[in-house]
């Protein structure tokens, strides 16, 4: 099958990024933005989105539907899509590219089949193609093969097979080093905030750690705009650790830490508004700030 329209929702971040990759290859890029923010509209304009007025119309034109959001939304748009597919009475592909376990991929399929559609699990790695990277879009499933040829557009597409869950599975196990990597640093320098030992803890980074350092200099100040999101994924990487017999505690505590970022007024920001200008210094000084407050909402 040759693609010509594809569906893209949503175009966040990351979803309006691959869709202006691949409108700029000669596809026909659709979505629906009905509900939708006015961030995301601006969002699918930059990226040359054409909006459909309903969901049942955006699956009609669709030659394929990819859902490119955060991982909480990921199985209410499967069965939202599903619902569609039955009111339709259409069969179409439907490529969930979301950071979520193997478990919920499972899930998904099981919506998408029984509404007579075709699964295709997917995980993305890598940066926004409207910031010039180019993201890795792991795919498995019976039905994989039907994304193929869109690798080489503005994405790599790196096909892993038939089974369902190998996609999910890679991304769970990338994100668990990176995004985890990441909580693990703020919570070592909120908690030496905490302690009245930043400075000396920063000296001594500089000293013996000076790569890691620097990035969590250069990264960490980011985090807070991104940190509801990436709850959920932590959420489904413990999940995912879980059913493979490895501890899920690791992550589940860097759900915490990015749930107490997530709690701090930077986290108003989004991804275009990030004060590049913020130190580090700042941001966990702020940060080590709310958590009297977040450890009361807790109990």
């Amino acid at each position: 099958m040759t693609l010509r329209t594809i569906a893209i929702l949503s175009p966040g971040d990351m979803g309006h990024g691959v869709g202006k990759a691949l409108s700029e290859h000669g596809y026909d890029v659709i979505t629906c933005l009905a509900g939708r923010s006015q961030r995301t509209k601006d969002l699918a304009a930059a990226g040359g989105f054409r909006d459909t007025e309903s969901l049942d119309e955006m699956v009609s034109q669709a030659d394929l539907i990819m859902s490119i959001l955060v991982p909480a939304e990921a199985m209410g748009v499967a069965e939202d899509v599903a619902d569609a597919l039955r009111a339709t009475g259409l069969s179409r592909t439907f490529a969930d590219c979301n950071a979520v376990s193997p478990q919920t991929a499972r899930r998904m399929e099981s919506a998408i089949d029984d509404a007579g559609g075709e699964y295709i699990d997917g995980g993305i790695i890598g940066g926004s193609p409207a910031r010039g990277a180019t993201p890795r879009i792991y795919t498995s499933g019976p039905g994989a093969g039907i994304m193929d040829e869109l690798d080489g557009k503005g994405i790599s597409v790196r096909n892993l097979g038939p089974e369902i869950g190998r996609a999910s599975g890679i991304k769970m196990c990338y994100a668990s080093m990176t995004k985890g990597t990441s909580a693990l640093r703020v919570a070592m320098l909120t908690t030496a905030q905490s302690l009245g030992l930043y400075d000396e803890l920063v000296a001594e980074l500089s000293f013996s750690q000076q790569g890691p350092l620097s990035a969590m200099e250069s990264g960490v100040p980011g985090l807070p705009a991104n940190a509801g999101r990436w709850i959920g994924e932590m959420e489904e990487i413990a999940a995912t650790f879980d059913a493979a017999g490895v501890t899920p505690h690791f992550h589940q505590g860097a759900a915490e830490i990015f749930r107490l970022l997530a709690s701090t007024p930077f986290a108003d920001e989004s991804p275009e508004t990030i004060d590049r200008d913020r130190s580090l210094e700042e941001t966990i000084r702020v940060t080590s700030e709310y958590l009297p407050s977040l450890m009361q909402s807790a109990d």
